[in-house]
């Protein structure tokens, strides 16, 4: 039991970060669909829930000490304002876990002035539904031979 806690929670430390590491290493951990998808998604909303509420003050900060000599129209910010302007919250939080971490697009939505019931519901319904693909996705690769003897 203090095994399968430990991993648990090392696996939900790690979806604090990065979202990917829920599906891969609950799958790797020989977590079910279900497990994955509590794991990972707690991990990517706790960190969502933080950020939201800490998203002003962070930004606050940053841009007072860090941003003096930095690029503002870096290429990656031009993608970003790009997705923003065709999808806007909907688009930054489906994208957030392919393309950002659960933070990088918690404080993107806190800087456009989303609002934060809506950060938290989109951030969530993203957060199932790519916790369910990743997981069955995941979970099914491991079942062809190949894989299966590669990381089992």
């Amino acid at each position: 039991m203090i095994e399968y806690i430990s991993t648990f929670l090392g696996i939900y430390l790690m979806t604090l970060f990065k979202f990917i590491a829920g599906p891969v290493l609950g799958s790797l951990a020989g977590y079910s669909l279900i497990e994955i998808m509590i794991v990972t998604v707690s991990g990517m909303m706790s960190s969502v829930v933080i950020f939201t509420f800490l998203g002003e003050w962070i930004k606050y900060y940053w841009d007072r000490f860090f941003s003096k000599d930095r690029l503002i129209f870096t290429k990656k910010n031009r993608r970003i304002v790009k997705v923003w302007q065709k999808s806007g919250a909907v688009g930054v939080a489906f994208l957030t876990p392919l393309l950002l971490t659960p933070i990088g697009g918690t404080l993107v939505m806190t800087s456009f002035g989303v609002n934060r019931k809506i950060i938290i519901s989109y951030m969530f319904i993203s957060a199932v539904w790519w916790s369910f693909f990743f997981g069955l996705s995941i979970e099914k690769l491991l079942q062809i031979p190949f894989f299966e003897r590669l990381f089992l």
